[in-house]
């Protein structure tokens, strides 16, 4: 045993051990010289612990002698040790948190347009690994324990706290921030977390998660950039799959059509699969008609004809038809959604797409 010149948690489970050393071979050397168990531990532990209620039988024999004089000097030593190890270890652990996290609030405050991202569920943790691998700078804002210790075992700079409250969201240098993603499973909690990081940086840019697709414009009333849909977005992958399954391995299946879809992003640009309804807007437009509609959020790549024929790089006098899928690149899917399931009416009646 080294005194306490090691890790105070390891001290403390070595002067621990040596106590259940002493305290069992003062029992057992008890028990040899004709005490019941009851008595021998009874007697060492009024030893160990300085109580000094009195002998429990008399100490009679040079052998007894010998047994409670070690026992006083070795019990009475490792508790002094133990309490002191004690103290060591939770002062320990209190400096360390304390100096943990005035490091941690250190690096945060040498940020500047950074991101952060509010929330470190499911896809908290997706976004903060491409966030990472991307190399840009971010900081996890998170209230659970258990989540926040899994971003720190993952290396990601958090901090924890509620984003709904101000001072959470200021600690983390909200007003510094290049973009705020809030990605919470509560679609409250989100406009609300919209709503009090527009007022404390004007100039942020919010990407922000809804569950209902009612929320979008609440979202963005409350100051949102971005509205991310994840349910929506999954149904129209799954119906694309179904539809055009071809297409789907085409634009999702290979790894050079995904580092290409990584380039585009990189870019700013988004790759979709969008079914022409039998009365949406775009049904009967012609290639150009629709690029021209479009007003340069996006362009497209290949139509998918229902019958199952493709046809890449498609002619501007092509004209859409009823349940073809129609490969577009564009700045904003948002755009897109807004073109394809508008109404014919608003066509007919000369009314923004959106």
């Amino acid at each position: 045993m080294n005194g306490l010149a090691g890790s105070p948690f390891r001290n403390l489970v070595s002067i621990i051990a040596f106590m259940l050393v002493v305290v069992a071979l003062a029992t057992g050397a008890y028990v040899t010289a004709g005490w019941s168990f009851g008595d021998a531990i009874y007697m060492v532990l009024l030893t160990v612990f300085t109580v000094g209620y009195g002998e429990v039988r008399p100490i009679a024999t040079p052998f007894l002698h010998f047994v409670t004089i070690s026992t006083i000097v070795l019990g009475c030593t490792g508790m002094i040790l133990l309490s002191a190890a004690l103290v060591q270890a939770l002062t320990f652990s209190q400096i360390q948190q304390l100096l943990g996290a005035n490091r941690v609030k250190t690096d945060i405050n040498k940020l500047k347009d950074h991101v952060i991202v509010c929330g470190f569920g499911r896809i908290g943790v997706m976004l903060a690994k491409d966030l990472a691998a991307g190399g840009a700078d971010f900081v996890v804002l998170e209230r659970n324990e258990g989540r926040l210790n899994q971003a720190r075992e993952l290396g990601y700079l958090c901090w924890q706290g509620d984003a709904t409250d101000e001072t959470a969201l200021t600690a983390v240098g909200v007003g510094r921030a290049r973009i705020l993603a809030t990605v919470l499973p509560d679609d409250a909690a989100n406009v609300f977390i919209t709503l009090s990081a527009r007022s404390l940086n004007p100039g942020l840019q919010i990407i922000a998660r809804g569950e209902a697709p009612s929320t979008e414009s609440k979202l963005i009333q409350a100051g949102a950039d971005k509205v991310v849909l994840p349910t929506h977005i999954g149904a129209e992958r799954i119906a694309e799959m179904i539809l055009f399954p071809e297409t789907a391995r085409f634009i999702r299946g290979s790894e050079r059509m995904q580092d290409f879809e990584k380039v585009l992003r990189d870019l700013g640009l988004e790759m979709e699969v969008m079914v022409t309804a039998e009365k949406s807007a775009v049904a009967g437009l012609t290639i150009a008609e629709l690029e021209t509609r479009a007003r340069g959020a996006f362009f497209v790549v290949q139509i998918n004809r229902q019958g199952g024929d493709s046809v890449t790089r498609p002619p501007g006098e092509l004209k859409l038809e009823p349940g073809d899928g129609v490969v577009v690149v564009g700045r904003s899917s948002a755009a897109v959604n807004a073109l394809f399931t508008a109404p014919a009416e608003r066509v007919r009646a000369g009314r923004t797409l959106y």
